[in-house]
């Protein structure tokens, strides 16, 4: 996959990311040179590439499946399976095996993991906050 300086500056990259990718290639402004997104990976890392996946157009089944690709490497981590779920859902709609209604409850879905993953660890940090005061 492809795009160009001059695509990804119309997005509004972060100052930073834009300076150390035109350092990386040599360069001091945005042209319309093709740009491959595996180099910006190599500069940037991956939150810049898959940031810049917003610049490249006519790949929208390849942007998915590589999002899952990413999500599946900390698959491992996800406690739970709404959010397991959502990844396989986002893979089968790449490939044109689940509708768009089933990617939106799938979305939704892993949101709500998120969510409540998120007010588990409040809850918890709360909780070591009080023990700890309790204790002094």
């Amino acid at each position: 996959m492809k795009t160009t300086l001059k695509k990804i500056r119309a997005c509004g990259p972060f100052e930073s990311g834009w300076k150390t990718l035109l350092a990386h290639l040599g360069k001091t402004k945005a042209d319309d040179e093709p740009l491959r997104i595996t180099t910006i990976l190599d500069s940037n890392g991956l939150d810049d590439a898959l940031w810049c996946l917003q610049a490249v157009k006519g790949h929208d089944r390849e942007i998915r499946l590589f999002g899952v690709w990413c999500a599946r490497q900390v698959q491992h981590l996800m406690e739970d399976q709404r959010s397991i779920a959502a990844l396989d859902v986002s893979e089968r709609f790449a490939n044109g095996e689940a509708t768009e209604v089933e990617l939106d409850a799938a979305w939704a879905a892993a949101w709500a993991a998120a969510r409540a993953a998120q007010e588990n660890r409040l809850r918890e940090m709360c909780a070591e906050i009080e023990a700890q005061e309790a204790a002094a």
